[in-house]
Order: C-alpha cells, then structure tokens, then sequence
C-alpha cells in the first residue's frame, strides 16, 4: 500500500493537552485525598480511592492519545500511527453545527455502517454509527478538516 498524501492534519494544541490532563489528573488526586484525609465510612471510602484511581488512568489514556494526531487522505480518516478510523466513502454525513452533540472544537461523522467502539480521550471516539472528532485540538485546523471531508462527502 502506497503512502497518500495528507489532504489536512488535526493534533492537540500543547496548552489544552496540558490543561486536560492536570484537570482530570488533578480530580484523580483530589479524590484519593479527600478518601484518606477525611475517610468516610469504608464503602464511600473505596468508591472514592475507585473514582479517583480511574480518573488517574483516564488521565494516563488522555496523555497518551493526544501524542498521536488525525490525518485525512483521499481514501480515509486516520490517526498518525495508521490505524483507520474510516474510510471516506463510509460517511454519510458531517455535523459541525452549534447544537451537534460533538467534542469541543470538533465535528461527528456519521457513517453508513458501524464500527466498533473505541475512543482516544480529548481527540476522538466512536461509538456504533458515529464518529467524534475534536476535544483539545484547534478550532481552526478541525473546521478546515471538516470542511474538507464535507467537501468529499457531496461528491
């Protein structure tokens, strides 16, 4: 397979990657804490060392995927290490609207067949027919890829 040049390119800005990441790092800590600083009765206890220890691998998740970035070809979607999130002739429609139910500074793809789970935290997910793109990434560089897979969509 040959390597196809990249119509557009969408990574997390440094500034909302770090931010992300201390906040929900920074709920994962204070929830620990606040079990063992004032421990409530051992069932609230564990629930809160639980919560805590998963925003903790949320945060290790959301660090770890905001490293990669998305890129769109003439065939699909794809993040940087090459795995596909769809092809382009599997999208049935692009919602960018203010009342789309989208990542922040993003867009959904809805597709004609589904795909199975998966989300990189702050970047993208998909869930059944639907995909979501956006989180800490640029406004500006995720309407361009937008625009562009709208562009390829009407065709």
């Amino acid at each position: 397979m040959s390597e196809q040049a990249p119509i557009a390119t969408l990574s997390a800005s440094a500034g909302r990657r770090i931010f992300a990441y201390a906040a929900v790092f920074g709920l994962g800590a204070l929830l620990i804490l606040l079990a063992f600083k004032q421990p409530p009765s051992f069932g609230w206890q564990l629930f809160l060392v639980l919560l805590g220890a998963g925003a903790l691998v949320v945060a290790e998740r959301l660090r770890r995927a905001t490293l990669v970035g998305l890129v769109l070809t003439e065939t699909d979607l794809r993040d940087t290490t090459g795995h596909v999130l769809t092809r382009l002739d599997n999208i049935a429609a692009i919602d960018r609207g203010a009342f789309a139910f989208k990542p922040s500074h993003g867009f959904v793809l809805r597709l004609r067949e589904s795909g199975e789970r998966a989300w990189a935290p702050g970047l993208w997910w998909r869930y059944s027919k639907r995909i979501g793109v956006g989180g800490v990434t640029p406004s500006g560089s995720a309407r361009f890829m937008a625009e562009q897979i709208a562009l390829r969509v009407q065709r």
